[in-house]
């Protein structure tokens, strides 16, 4: 199995909005390339009430590389563009491979 993680740093102006729009429309597009068979959206806590930015991590589960790199080939380009141009510069987003040995 394959993880695909991003990590999102994302300002606090705008998050609400942003984990609304990331539940209801960003991850159902992701899941509906079938490229990914589970996904996980965790917050990463910390204990700083003066932070002006939350982060979040995204975990997608691919049953194969071949999955990971159809989504790649086929998918990511629009779905990130899609991200960046809806929040620009509110966020920053990098991206992690991973890969499930137990």
């Amino acid at each position: 199995m394959i993880v695909y993680n991003v990590t999102v740093l994302i300002e606090n102006d705008v998050r609400e909005e942003w984990l609304e729009w990331m539940r209801n429309h960003h991850v159902p597009e992701v899941m509906a390339t079938g490229c990914f068979v589970e996904n996980k959206m965790m917050k990463v806590l910390v204990d700083d009430p003066q932070a002006i930015a939350t982060t979040y991590a995204f975990h997608y589960l691919a049953k194969s590389m071949e999955d990971y790199q159809n989504y790649v080939d086929n998918y990511a380009e629009k779905l990130r563009k899609d991200t960046v141009e809806r929040y620009g510069n509110k966020l920053d987003a990098f991206r992690t491979l991973l890969e499930v040995i137990s």
